[in-house]
């Protein structure tokens, strides 16, 4: 049997579960966790522990239909102003309940569209986190930049700011795809906004791209694929196009006849996979490329590699605080999340109060699984010697787990003294040899497909 019917027979085509950015996923987040557990949690940092902080901006002036991040159009500035008052709020009020001596080692600005904020919102905002969060040293300041949505102005301010590393949104570069999915952007845009930053000493960029798009075919995935590798990103994300409609009612402008089968998505991950590699990107993960260097490459090859809500990082920090509408944090002891809608998000912070709605607290074996999934989606293994040292785990409770997921996965794995590995030939399999680790009950409707 060759191996895309061993795949098929194994369910991928039709199979769908999470991503894994978190264990358990958001979907299993309750109304459990509120700002008191979340106060105690930012109460209980060790001093001197550096952390992550992810800044979320829920705004674009066009809502591209593709997308299923938690966002809203504006068309005038005066709502993103009041926003970023409320956030700067937010801002001061967790900051000043964190212990001494704890510094920012990485900042993250997400959306939404972060570069629709005018060069003083920029300015404004990133003074505020700068006056009231210490610093480590040269800390990572990334910003997710949207080629039609930046100038000369805006990319001073951010430089100005400490932007040291940005991350472009690409999507497709065909015409025809990009009228589809409702998000027009030309090459020659994008390659504007690239030249911009690399004026300015950016050297550090990220792009995204999918596959699984409406009207995609392998030849037309080339072409983007290779005008993308022209612009010589630092690192890529190749994600698969989610399409869950009933979760973001703006998919449902995309017609659903016009999109790839489940096989012909593995072929398009495939044509533009080989692509990336016969360029010399590494590949990282199940969906990311990075070149020789690239910190994302060297922390794949010396075991350092995470997963989190923007998808694999070298960020080992076990503190992310999330600020803004919908943002989630992230702690020892679990997972809190902000009020998703922008309203009821400002109506917290202006009262004075925490808008921890939702989350979960890590109990049971939560961690253990939380890693053993992490390090199957990072590395495609589990070091035996780090899970029964690091959770405390017999070698026959740990083989037990390894059997069990390995029988549902007849010759895609394999048990070893040293662990447990997922084959290369099964890597796209992965997300669901991951789901045999998970011990929360899942309904397939929530989630996107295995491939």
């Amino acid at each position: 049997m060759d191996t895309l019917a061993q795949l098929s027979r194994l369910g991928l085509f039709e199979a769908k579960v999470p991503r894994y950015t978190s264990y358990p996923p958001a979907t299993k987040f309750s109304n459990d966790v509120n700002g008191s557990i979340f106060g105690d949690w930012i109460g209980s940092i060790r001093p001197g522990t550096k952390i992550s902080l992810y800044l979320h901006v829920p705004f674009c002036r066009r809502l591209c239909w593709f997308c299923a991040c938690r966002t809203q159009g504006v068309r005038s500035d005066e709502p993103v102003q009041a926003y970023i008052e409320t956030l700067k709020s937010e801002i001061r009020m967790v900051a000043a309940m964190l212990p001494d001596d704890v510094a920012v080692s990485r900042l993250h600005w997400g959306g939404g569209t972060p570069t629709l904020l005018g060069p003083d919102m920029i300015t404004d905002l990133a003074k505020t986190i700068w006056e009231v969060f210490p610093q480590a040293d040269l800390p990572e300041f990334s910003v997710e930049i949207d080629p039609n949505e930046i100038d000369d102005a805006r990319l001073d301010a951010l430089v100005a700011a400490g932007m040291n590393r940005a991350s472009i949104g690409v999507q497709d570069f065909d015409p025809e795809i990009q009228k589809i999915i409702g998000r027009i952007q030309s090459y020659d845009v994008t390659r504007e906004a690239v030249d911009g930053l690399r004026a300015r000493g950016i050297h550090s960029l990220n792009a995204d791209i999918l596959y699984g798009l409406p009207d995609q075919n392998k030849e037309r995935m080339a072409e983007s694929v290779q005008m993308l590798m022209s612009l010589s990103p630092d690192r890529v994300a190749l994600y698969g196009y989610a399409h869950v409609p009933w979760m973001a009612r703006r998919q449902a402008m995309i017609p659903t006849e016009t999109l790839p089968t489940p096989q012909e998505r593995l072929e398009l991950f495939d044509a533009a996979r080989k692509l990336f590699v016969w360029d010399g990107y590494q590949e990282i993960g199940i969906d990311h490329f990075a070149r020789e260097g690239d910190s994302l490459a060297k922390a794949a090859a010396t075991g350092h590699l995470r997963r989190n809500f923007q998808g694999y990082t070298d960020d080992t920090c076990e503190v992310l605080i999330g600020l803004g509408a919908s943002a989630i944090s992230k702690f020892p002891q679990g997972f809190a999340q902000n009020a998703p809608a922008t309203a009821a998000y400002q109506k917290a912070i202006r009262a004075g109060q925490l808008s921890t709605s939702r989350g979960h607290t890590f109990r049971g074996d939560d961690s253990l699984r939380a890693r053993l999934i992490e390090a199957l989606m990072c590395d495609f293994r589990i070091d035996r010697n780090e899970i029964q040292g690091g959770f405390g785990l017999s070698e026959a409770e740990l083989d037990t787990l390894f059997k069990d997921a390995a029988a549902e996965f007849p010759k895609m794995t394999r048990i070893s003294p040293d662990g447990f590995e997922i084959l290369s030939e099964a890597r796209p399999l992965t997300r669901m040899i991951a789901r045999s680790f998970d011990a929360y009950e899942m309904k397939a409707e929530g989630h996107s497909s295995a491939i």
